[in-house]
């Protein structure tokens, strides 16, 4: 009997020390820099996102409609607005990320006037209209005195994958047209492009 409730003793303390070593553990959190590349998956990312922008951004500002556009109006920069960029990849991309990204680049460049999206434009509507009667006539902002964008950047994205194997590459292609919103001429066309090769491992990670 005696050692029986020795064994089963025993028992409940092996149990219960593997029990407190698998609640015990977690994951590990490293904070990192947030522009340092960090590749787990290979499918799209932050870099991604931020290192297109940067450089298609860069492109479409280098290019004569800029200056030509300034010649024929005083030296006035044109006006910019980002419009619908078209996730046509299998792949699940952050649209809204990647817009954010092609934003901060025309308006931290200097070189062009950008102005708010459809969706920003209602919210700052709205204010407007309630300052019309909310706030005092001289800090009251009036209507009717928008800027007008005069060109749109639109584009998509798109992939093409491949795999043999384990090993998959995956080519990523983004698009960017300029578009001129009183002519609809397109007054600047860019891409950029990206391929990524993922091997699994032999254990899987």
């Amino acid at each position: 009997m005696r050692r029986t409730l020795a064994a089963a003793a025993l028992l409940a303390s092996s149990l219960l020390t593997v029990g407190l070593l698998t609640g015990c553990a977690g994951k590990r959190v490293e904070r990192v820099d947030p522009g340092k590349t960090i590749d787990l998956s290979g499918r799209w990312n932050d870099t991604d996102s931020r290192l297109v922008a940067e450089a298609v951004i860069k492109d479409a500002l280098d290019r004569p409609w800029v200056p030509n556009f300034s010649q024929r109006h005083q030296g006035r920069p044109p006006t910019v607005i980002v419009g619908t960029v078209v996730n046509k990849s299998a792949e699940h991309i952050s649209i809204e990320t990647f817009t954010k990204d092609l934003e901060r680049e025309l308006t931290n460049s200097g070189r062009v006037t950008f102005v708010a999206s459809k969706g920003e434009r209602e919210e700052v509507r709205q204010e407007r209209v309630d300052q019309q009667t909310q706030s005092s006539q001289q800090t009251a902002k009036g209507l009717g005195k928008e800027t007008g964008a005069d060109y749109m950047l639109k584009g998509t994205i798109n992939t093409i994958q491949d795999q043999q194997g384990g090993t998959q590459v995956v080519f990523y292609q983004v698009t960017l047209e300029m578009v001129d919103l009183e002519t609809n001429a397109k007054v600047w066309f860019g891409d950029k492009k990206i391929k990524k090769v993922i091997a699994k491992t032999r254990f899987g990670f």
